[in-house]
């Protein structure tokens, strides 16, 4: 069987399509790495350290973007979004910090994963 160039490209956007859908997280999980990235935005007395420089709560927040859809095909679960888009540049390995409203500096992924963990308890009450 030969196929024409409408079916052939109609196969590949179907197949593409497939692919997303399988790949994206599950709803409870999206709705976890959302409500991480709406917080991060909101943190108006935190500094996001990256590579040395000092960025805005709005700025984390969109970079945080950035590399999930970057990564949208790897990340299943909101564990995955922390270690793939939240932990280290890629650029230079350097980990990601964050720096409280008290001053004490974190490393993001910490920081993410115990509000993580927080979201995830109360949802279970």
């Amino acid at each position: 069987m030969q196929w024409t160039r409408r079916q052939f490209v109609t196969a590949l956007l179907c197949a593409a399509a497939m692919q997303r859908a399988v790949a994206a997280p599950p709803a409870s999980e999206q709705k976890l790495i959302d409500q991480l990235l709406h917080d991060v935005g909101q943190m108006r007395d935190m500094v996001f350290i990256r590579n040395g420089t000092e960025y805005s709560a709005l700025e984390a927040e969109s970079h945080l973007r950035d590399k999930m859809d970057y990564f949208k095909d790897d990340i299943h679960t909101a564990d995955d979004f922390i270690r793939l888009c939240a932990t280290r540049s890629e650029m230079s390995g350097i980990p990601y910090r964050v720096r409280d409203g008290h001053g004490q500096i974190h490393e993001a992924a910490v920081f993410l994963k115990a509000r993580l963990d927080q979201l995830r308890a109360t949802a279970q009450r």
